[in-house]
């Protein structure tokens, strides 16, 4: 019996089994553990974490010593972001896979390049010579194609705005001197 004229409360102390003194014993070692590692974690220093861009991120790919003559060059992946190539000489790249964001490509010679699986968002292709070019599972969103010549260019699986398709279809001939693929007939034309 528990002398009631104590000052304090006093704890009595039940008698348990051994598996309850092993499950205390497991549950307050788990619970010591997180804590000590939390208290740890929470007084070492921890740097500031810094934005990166996504130019940043992109930068090991990045092509940005620009010559305009660039004709035969294996460009495969390269990056092109706000580059300004007008007049450039594209003839027979290898442009697969690469990436055209908001680029000048006016007025460019891309005659028989390869610019299959190309990312061209908000790119101008305005007066441009895309004859024979390949532009096979080419994402064109936002690109201009005003006054390109397209004659054997291959458009299969592209993707272009609406109104830009329809522009190229009333202009689209011939087709393409490696795949065979008539112009107009890539192009989904009607």
């Amino acid at each position: 019996m528990v002398p009631s004229s104590l000052p304090y409360p006093v704890i009595v102390r039940r008698p348990r089994g051994a598996l309850a003194d092993l499950l205390g014993s497991v549950l307050g070692g788990v619970l010591g553990t997180a804590l000590g590692l939390l208290l740890v974690w929470s007084v070492l220093p921890v740097a500031p974490a810094q934005a990166i861009t996504a130019p940043e991120l992109r930068a090991p790919r990045s092509f940005q010593d620009l010559d305009p003559d660039l004709r035969r060059r294996n460009l495969q992946q390269q990056e092109f972001l706000k580059a300004s190539m007008e007049g450039f000489d594209l003839r027979d790249a290898d442009l697969r896979g690469a990436v055209f964001n908001s680029t000048d490509l006016r007025q460019a010679d891309l005659r028989g390049a390869d610019l299959e699986d190309v990312v061209a968002f908000a790119t101008r292709f305005d007066g441009a010579d895309l004859r024979g070019a390949q532009f096979r599972n080419a994402m064109l969103m936002q690109s201009r194609f005003r006054d390109a010549r397209i004659d054997g260019a291959d458009f299969s699986d592209a993707v272009l705005d609406l109104p830009e398709q329809k522009a190229l279809c009333a202009r689209a001939a011939g087709s393409h001197p490696l795949t065979g693929v008539d112009t107009r007939e890539s192009l989904g034309c009607r």
